[in-house]
């Protein structure tokens, strides 16, 4: 039953066209990891909703999900981090091609490196989290602090598959593969148990977590 609604809620998104089209269909073709389009859909609305004027983005690869939220705000600006040299170019020539090389500004190097670089364009209205799943803790807390009272924290593919609600320690695979499971898991509950935020994880696209700051960010626990 859950895979004929996915797949009815699928059949509801409208087709994308042009570059959008280009890229997920370059992502299909590359094995380049984008958001899933439930999940992309869902991340857009949040953004109507909140109309945020700046948003940080962890994890750039192509520069999809950058184009998809500058063309959903186009008062909003958006700082977006990558490491990975060859995806770098590539969403810069993205980006060029969206026209959209004034909006967005692309950090190169490592994101647990960027701190400074970071809290220069910051604070931050939203924060968007889509990049090593291993790292997702030590992300949210080295972000966090550039985020504006009342700011909220989006971090994508929170379930993994579905195997983070699995018996792992049953199923074949390999040990780097279950230390990960165990560690979304470990930063799922470590999330919703967090003194400054209320988050809760929608079973969307391969999951999203959505944590909202209870406003003075000033105030300690």
């Amino acid at each position: 039953m859950n895979g004929k609604i996915e797949k009815y809620l699928h059949s509801l998104i409208p087709e994308r066209t042009g570059l959008i089209k280009e890229l997920e269909d370059f992502a299909l073709e590359n094995n380049v990891p984008i958001m899933e389009p439930e999940g992309i859909e869902v991340l857009l609305q949040i953004l109507r909703l909140h109309q945020p004027q700046a948003i940080l983005e962890v994890g750039s690869a192509i520069g999809y999900s950058a184009i998809r939220m500058a063309e959903t705000l186009p008062e909003a600006r958006i700082v977006t981090l990558e490491r990975n040299e060859a995806r770098i170019q590539q969403a810069r020539a993205n980006f060029a091609k969206a026209d959209l090389l004034e909006r967005i500004t692309l950090i190169e190097g490592d994101a647990l490196e960027a701190g400074p670089l970071v809290k220069e364009h910051g604070p931050f209205d939203i924060i968007f989290v889509d990049a090593a799943k291993g790292q997702y803790k030590r992300f949210f807390e080295l972000f966090e602090p550039f985020l504006k009272d009342a700011g909220i924290i989006i971090t994508d593919n929170v379930l993994f598959k579905g195997l983070v609600a699995e018996n792992i320690e049953e199923m074949e695979m390999t040990r780097r593969k279950r230390a990960l499971i165990k560690k979304i898991r470990d930063f799922n509950n470590w999330l919703h148990n967090h003194p400054h935020y209320d988050t809760v994880i929608l079973p969307i696209g391969d999951g999203v977590a959505i944590s909202k700051h209870r406003g003075d960010k000033n105030e300690k626990a």
